[in-house]
């Protein structure tokens, strides 16, 4: 089953629902006859945006308002460092509407995106947050590198890879590189390969746009300490250099 194949007629209802018992003014029955039957040819991307489309015209004209709503909708916490697409998939296009909306208020995003990234990525959501307000959402991604959850943890390292996949290229780990070498360098000796693996693509990516800024980083960090996480990532990082 493909990825896209999630998001049918069943998935309208089912959303449909979730969204109007947290926001009950949500016209759930507008919102899937917009939908039902009109997502079967497109491909996944394209179902998300018309998803999205039918959630900005049915839930209230209050981002702030709905972003509070979304909150009853997270459920559980992800309690281990897989998962996020096994059992969290139905909340990506909660995290379109931020990614594309998000910016109305990127500090009530950014709270969200923590929450949402406990379930679900949100490192795409953060990425127009990035672009609009750089320092400010870098500085909050340094405290989330100290963050005790592994998800916060990694979405402050995904979240600005130049080259995500599926993403425009975001270039604020030049534009910031201050910022960017210390988010990378607080989880450079992170227990968790989850962690360890965004860090070394972060790494994978800015040798493709700045090697030297690459190399820099890891002299910087061989020259005060050495883990086996730290080796980890750097080799992972540097697999397309040789």
């Amino acid at each position: 089953m493909k990825h896209k194949d999630y998001y049918d007629d069943q998935y309208i209802l089912d959303i449909a629902q979730k969204i109007h018992a947290v926001q009950p003014s949500f016209d759930k029955t507008g919102f899937s006859n917009e939908l039902l039957g009109q997502l079967d040819e497109l491909e996944l991307f394209a179902r998300f945006d018309c998803i999205v489309d039918a959630m900005q015209k049915y839930l209230s004209d209050d981002y702030s308002n709905n972003i509070q709503a979304f909150y009853g909708l997270l459920g559980p916490e992800l309690n281990r460092s897989e998962g996020m697409f096994t059992f969290g998939w139905w909340l990506w296009p909660i995290g379109r509407y931020v990614e594309r909306y998000g910016t109305a208020d990127w500090q009530v995003s950014l709270a969200f995106l923590k929450e949402l990234t406990k379930r679900f990525t949100g490192e795409y959501a953060i990425r127009p947050l990035l672009k609009e307000q750089p320092e400010a959402v870098m500085d909050e991604l340094i405290v989330w590198t100290r963050d005790e959850n592994v998800h916060v943890r990694r979405l402050a390292s995904e979240g600005v890879r130049i080259r995500l996949p599926w993403s425009a290229k975001l270039m604020v780990a030049l534009d910031e590189f201050d910022r960017y070498k210390q988010i990378l360098t607080n989880l450079k000796d992170d227990s968790e390969k989850f962690v360890q693996k965004s860090v070394g693509n972060n790494l994978n990516d800015l040798y493709k746009e700045a090697p030297d800024k690459a190399d820099a980083i890891i002299t910087s960090w061989q020259d005060s300490s050495n883990s086996k996480a730290q080796a980890w990532i750097i080799k992972h990082g540097m697999r397309k250099q040789k």
